[in-house]
């Protein structure tokens, strides 16, 4: 056998590189028995169902990169058969890419594999800060698997709150004044019906805060910052503002803008839709492709 070249030598210790940087910036799975104990099923509260279903979510996720990124630093090194699924991941790993075998488990993202790593670093660390200190006062929607499920615990701790059949519970949508478009400057303490909602990016058009509408972008401003969107059930479908119109946004958890059903009945990318009020006619905005995402590509 002809003995391998420096260069594939320096390629192959440039990847064994990157790999231990990214399992060094692999975080450790969740406890899921003390979250549990924590956060047990209750009647009164579903937001503890949500965050033990997205601990279990995210321990999926966790426990294959690890796996697999041991697999490969064994491979490379030698010391296992470098198979053909442990050669993907290495390919991926050196073109920026997420490996597939971590998208089958992980959450929709289009980023590139820098961008991945930090972006989940920040999701652990809204789900540690919510197990270590409690419910959060304002709700990252983009940091969960399946923010379907957050906005069902929501319509139903209302609908059992107040002793209403859940099908005839319906969520609206408010933008507090008291803010600025980071969010910054609002009571923070949660509110008696609803969740806040932060982190939401909007295309194709901007957010007035002085206004509280949606007004043409900027030039070359091609997504902006939504403030904090204070997400409210009731019984009846109310505007934000009898004089203006509103804008029935979509909410995608990508920018793709398209998905497939999944095995719950629910779009892999659609969330929901969010009344957004403006003074120029809704059409205005359809023929602008506006719409809400819950992250972006990079």
């Amino acid at each position: 056998m002809a003995p391998r070249s420096r260069l594939a030598s320096s390629s192959d210790d440039a990847l064994l590189e990157d790999v231990a940087n990214l399992q060094k910036n692999t975080a450790a799975p969740f406890e899921f028995d003390a979250v549990l104990d924590k956060y047990p099923t209750s009647y009164a509260e579903s937001m503890n169902t949500v965050l033990v279903q997205e601990v279990i979510r995210y321990n999926r996720l966790l426990s294959k990169m690890k796996d697999s990124l041991t697999e490969v630093h064994k491979a490379l090194k030698g010391l296992v058969v470098m198979s053909e699924e442990l050669e993907g991941i290495c390919t991926s790993i050196t073109e920026g890419e997420i490996p597939h075998p971590w998208s089958t488990v992980g959450f929709l993202s289009l980023k590139p594999l820098t961008s991945f790593m930090a972006d989940l670093k920040e999701r652990i660390g809204f789900l540690r800060k919510w197990i270590d200190s409690g419910q959060p006062a304002v709700f990252w929607l983009g940091a969960l698997f399946f923010p379907q499920g957050c906005i069902s615990g929501i319509l139903q701790n209302y609908a059992r709150r107040h002793i209403i059949a859940i099908d005839r519970v319906i969520m609206n949508y408010d933008i507090p004044k008291n803010q600025n478009t980071n969010g910054e400057g609002m009571d923070l303490h949660p509110p008696s019906d609803g969740t806040y909602i932060k982190g939401l990016h909007l295309e194709g058009c901007r957010w007035s805060q002085d206004r509280l509408e949606l007004q043409v972008s900027r030039p070359r401003e091609l997504f902006t910052k939504m403030p904090v969107i204070w997400f409210i059930p009731g019984v009846d479908r109310k505007l934000p503002c009898q004089t203006q119109e509103v804008y029935r946004s979509p909410l995608y958890k990508v920018l793709s803008r398209q998905g497939t059903l999944s095995t719950t009945g629910h779009s892999t990318n659609f969330v929901v839709t969010i009344d957004l009020p403006t003074t120029e006619h809704p059409d205005t905005w359809v023929r602008a492709g506006v719409a809400l995402f819950l992250a972006l590509s990079d």
